[in-house]
């Protein structure tokens, strides 16, 4: 370097040897300090936003070197806990965290039904119980709606039909053939098996609203034949003096309370249920062919309709036993169980906890239940409020209460792009909350050294530096445009300039490579270059376009 600061050459250390294609010094601008952007962008500049918090999982100690046994629910493949395994990245230790904690939640809304009725208020323990327990049968009863509606692909308001068929029958049995209590849920999934058969028939040539139409005029059909029937209590508003599980002598509040732990044991067996079909072969079967893809799974080999089929009986035969309890629960069966007001009801169930959800049909089934029979001083206005949170459920509400953390999340992250797609004076950097989600933080720091290294490869383009690499594309450089063309030759291989020669040593062009094996890369130009010297400076005047309008 010359030691004149007015007029700062760069001297060539080969030109000694005497070779003519290369200069013996050139002018070169002011020498800058590398450091100087770091020393000027340690302070964070950019405007900073709350993000929240982070979410939290439990972290389990590792199984180091034993092998990691998972427990499975039986006969199923399901897992108990869905635990995965990883490594801590601060502390490289390995851990376990419950990815799927719906287990947990179930296994303490359990415990919390096995210790309620000692918990409530001595002067609502009738009212509770009494409710509680209805909560738990009409659960029942929806999960195993929820097969057919969800599972099948079925649209039957012939449930309850189902049901109250059932329930008379056993009902029946018991009163004229003095049948046990304990053989009503067996008489009951007979019963639910045939009206199931029934039903089912014209499933196979009908669908959608065409077969809601007909299960709901059958319930129609069944409320009006019971009403008018003197064997089945028309006289009496029911059939009643069916045997019961409950014993008699016993006080009230003890037969509420075994009411009430026999409804759910009833509602977990009906659970069990629907874990069983929508988890195993057959749920599989009808989640592979979804609503108007009947024809795709048949194409490859899947009896979709007989899938269906299965599904509906195995719902009607548990929906059948459900009945025979509910014979020896209320010792009779009422005409109420074909009414249309019942079976809005239970839509109303489904639509606020969330379709296609277990967890869903059992907090739908509680609220509606606790706003019917717990709110029963409000009078008609109860029932108003159903209809308005089945409203609101049905505008606001993608899948129900169990879809709000979905709806949220994906409304939030909505959101976050927008605001980051609108904040531009990032300059390469990561923003705070891309940060949180990076797993690997060190491409923070590098994203961030490269934004100031082009901040100081920029001041380095000029027109001496240009004129010098156009003179010598190859060789020996001065520090400047030897600093640019490091940064250029170190950029991955995706959209990375190259020069392809079209006619050797007379025609070349500018290229982007693919960064993918096999795929050709494509034409950026139809400029041709006479010579490949001439294709090396067009391919860097590429390349400093691109740094200066980064």
């Amino acid at each position: 370097m010359s030691e004149d600061p007015k007029q700062r050459r760069w001297r060539n250390p080969i030109a000694r040897w005497g070779r003519n294609d290369s200069p013996d010094e050139l002018p070169i601008q002011e020498w800058q300090d590398p450091l100087q952007p770091w020393r000027e962008n340690r302070a964070y500049k950019v405007r900073l936003f709350r993000i929240g918090h982070f979410r939290y999982y439990w972290k389990f100690r590792g199984h180091g070197s034993r092998l990691w046994h998972r427990t499975r629910w039986w006969p199923t493949r399901r897992r108990i806990l869905l635990l995965r395994g990883g490594y801590n990245p601060k502390t490289l230790r390995a851990e376990k965290t419950i990815s799927d904690k719906r287990p947990v939640y179930w296994i303490m809304a359990f415990a919390l039904m096995a210790i309620m009725p000692f918990l409530v208020p001595q002067n609502l323990t009738n009212t509770l119980l009494s409710a509680a327990a209805i909560f738990a049968i009409y659960a029942a009863i929806n999960l195993c709606w929820m097969l057919v509606i969800g599972t099948a692909g079925i649209y039957s308001l012939a449930t309850y039909s189902v049901v109250g068929a059932a329930a008379y029958g056993t009902a029946y049995l018991s009163i004229q053939f003095g049948m046990p209590w304990w053989s009503l849920p067996f008489f009951g999934t007979f019963i639910g098996l045939v009206f199931g058969v029934l039903i089912a028939i014209p499933a196979v040539r009908l669908d959608g609203f065409y077969y809601a139409l007909l299960t709901l005029g059958l319930n129609e059909l069944c409320r009006v034949y019971v009403l008018q029937s003197r064997t089945f209590g028309s006289a009496t508003g029911g059939l009643y003096g069916a045997e019961t599980y409950i014993p008699q002598q016993w006080s009230s509040e003890h037969q509420l309370m075994l009411g009430y732990y026999a409804s759910v044991v009833v509602m977990i067996m009906a659970l069990s249920l629907y874990r069983l079909v929508d988890g195993r072969r057959l749920g599989r079967i009808l989640r592979m062919a979804p609503e108007k893809r009947e024809a795709f799974a048949e194409a490859c080999g899947v009896n979709y309709r007989r899938a269906r089929i299965q599904v509906f009986l195995i719902s009607s035969t548990g929906l059948g036993a459900i009945g025979g309890f509910y014979a020896a629960h209320f010792r009779g069966a009422s005409p109420s169980l074909f009414g249309i007001e019942l079976v809005s009801l239970g839509l109303a169930m489904l639509v606020i906890g969330g379709m296609r959800r277990a967890e869903g049909v059992v907090l739908g089934t509680l609220i509606v239940v606790l706003v019917r029979d717990g709110l029963v001083t409000w009078g008609p206005i109860r029932l108003i409020l159903i209809g308005i949170i089945m409203l609101a459920a049905v505008l606001f509400l993608r899948g129900g209460l169990f879809g709000i953390k979905p709806q949220f999340r994906a409304w939030r992250d909505k959101k976050k792009s927008e605001n980051r797609s609108t904040r531009a004076e990032k300059g390469g950097e990561m923003l705070p909350e891309e940060s949180t989600e990076c797993r690997d933080k060190d491409q923070v720091y590098f994203r961030r050294f490269d934004k100031m290294q082009r901040d100081f490869l920029k001041t380095l383009v000029c027109d001496e530096v240009i004129e010098e690499h156009r003179r010598q594309p190859l060789g020996q450089h001065s520090e400047a445009l030897e600093r640019l063309l490091l940064y250029f030759r170190r950029q991955p291989q995706r959209d990375k300039y190259a020069i392809q020669a079209i006619e050797p040593f007379k025609a070349y062009r500018i290229v982007a490579l693919s960064g993918h094996r096999g795929v050709a890369p494509r034409e950026v130009e139809e400029k041709t270059y006479p010579s490949q010297a001439a294709a090396y400076h067009g391919v860097f005047l590429r390349r400093v376009q691109d740094l200066l309008e980064t």
